[in-house]
């Protein structure tokens, strides 16, 4: 499972260079793609990652309290850049001030909560963490919804989100906006 996520991090870090060094329709699309995988990463840990790691690390609550903080900024920053032309001229520079925040975020969850994991875990339970993480990104909100961050807010509002968010997706698709 912290293979998975730590994956899901390079992707992002990934996505972040890609969505900086295209324009236009390429851009577009590499950003929707970051929305997306930002999106469904951070629904996933707030309901397989965080509750798990509130409950059985040491200072697990300090730890997941500290993460929500950063889930929440973030996912308004990513709110407001999903509503941005990407050839705006203030796009740029704020998404390269969400990238700084979301790269400070991951090395936290690295750090803090990914190490918990391995220490407070068989590779078993491991295993059937990661199939947790597959199933809720399978049906988490493809775009940010800040103020839902916690395993609870995303069990009520996640579904209704995420098909409103797929649906809005699909409709963009479908009118060839973006992908």
């Amino acid at each position: 499972m912290v293979a998975l996520l730590m994956a899901q991090h390079g992707q992002i870090r990934n996505l972040f260079d890609e969505v900086e060094q295209s324009s236009g329709d390429a851009r577009r699309d590499a950003f929707r793609r970051l929305v997306r995988l930002l999106a469904v990463h951070e629904t996933a840990e707030e309901e397989a990652v965080h509750p798990y790691v509130k409950r059985t690390a040491d200072g697990g609550d300090d730890i997941v309290a500290d993460r929500l903080g950063e889930e929440k900024a973030a996912k308004q920053a990513l709110s407001a850049l999903d509503g941005m032309d990407v050839e705006d001229e203030a796009f740029l520079p704020r998404l390269l001030s969400l990238r700084t925040d979301v790269m400070e975020h991951a090395r936290a969850e690295e750090r803090y909560e990914f190490s918990q994991l391995r220490r407070l875990n068989d590779p078993a339970r491991l295993a059937a963490m990661a199939k947790a993480v597959k199933a809720a990104e399978g049906t988490a909100p493809t775009h940010p919804h800040p103020g839902v961050e916690s395993g609870a807010a995303n069990a009520v509002l996640g579904p209704v989100a995420a098909v409103v968010d797929r649906t809005r997706d699909a409709v963009r698709k479908a009118l060839g906006k973006d992908g």
